[in-house]
């Protein structure tokens, strides 16, 4: 009598897996692959905000607004390390090549502050000395002598200005140039809370499907993922479409032992966490000037050239 319960059942067991998914499983699942983006993706840990299931998942005038003010950090047909996947309550992160400029860290800021040029002790005590001074001949000498150490210390103000003016569209530069190497991210947003098809790698990548090509892993998230296992995609340094490298040069998806070899042994390198990933700098000095290199896990994933 009760015979009819058991396929329905068999079905609600059968998507146990799929709603069980969780943060770890899903970067398990991504982080360290390869994907590639459908559009230039600004330069900024504010990254692009899709809203799945609505008219507009996508509101273009603010995505056009953050491109025009961070600039182009992901270009479209570009490939990009997933290098964070991150859960909160009403949004999932989905962090490119380090997620985007402006995170914990960062520096943001391009203004510097400078005081004004105190007055000396000569000049304080002319200040003082005047209004007692009656011989009319000591007096205007004395107040040409101040006037001349004004003059002085609005002339060391000018170059004060001068100087930090420089030094600040400098730092505006640095920043620029960082944003442009920083990455970015999708931010996956819900009205409410996260359902739980938002939880599972097929559920990500039908978010993402008109932004992201995700090429093997679409084929993976067939079947659900648990925690602990490893999807069988195409690992970080096969790049489907990755450029040829120039003579003399490194490319985007070389191993770590790969560009040592290119390039001689590093002058410099420094550790980092990016989540569960481990992101190397290493720079190298060559005829072509001085190259800063970014592995994760062992992996390019970016680089910059700098005259000596």
């Amino acid at each position: 009598m009760l015979n009819w319960l058991a396929p329905v059942i068999a079905l609600m067991v059968a998507a146990l897996p799929l709603a069980a998914q969780s943060e770890p499983a899903l970067r398990e699942y991504f982080e360290g692959q390869t994907v590639t983006v459908r559009q230039a993706m600004p330069g900024t840990e504010e990254g692009v905000d899709i809203y799945p299931g609505t008219d507009k998942p996508l509101d273009y005038p603010k995505y056009a607004g953050r491109l025009k003010k961070y600039g182009t950090a992901l270009r479209s047909g570009e490939s990009a390390l997933v290098t964070k996947v991150k859960v909160k309550s009403k949004h999932l992160e989905f962090q490119l090549d380090g997620g985007g400029y402006g995170t914990m860290g960062d520096e943001t800021s391009t203004n510097i502050n400078t005081a004004a040029t105190p007055k000396t002790r000569r000049e304080k005590n002319l200040e003082a000395e005047i209004p007692r001074e009656t011989d009319p001949v000591k007096k205007r000498a004395m107040r040409e002598e101040l006037d001349d150490l004004k003059r002085e210390r609005e002339r060391e103000d000018a170059r004060n200005r001068a100087a930090v003016a420089e030094a600040e569209e400098h730092r505006k530069e640095n920043v620029r140039q960082r944003r442009l190497e920083g990455g970015s991210r999708f931010n996956i947003r819900y009205q409410d809370q996260l359902p739980g098809s938002a939880l599972t790698p097929d559920g990500v990548m039908s978010a993402l499907a008109q932004y992201v090509d995700f090429g093997d892993l679409r084929r993976q998230a067939a079947r659900p993922i648990t925690q602990g296992e490893t999807p069988t995609a195409t690992v970080p340094w096969q790049f489907p479409n990755a450029p040829e490298a120039r003579p003399g040069l490194p490319h985007k998806g070389m191993l770590r032992q790969e560009a040592d070899a290119l390039l001689g042994t590093p002058v410099k390198t420094a550790e980092r966490k990016e989540g569960t990933l481990k992101v190397q700098t290493r720079e190298y000095a060559t005829p072509s000037g001085r190259i800063t290199a970014e592995f994760v896990e062992g992996v390019l994933i970016r680089y910059t050239i700098t005259s000596d």
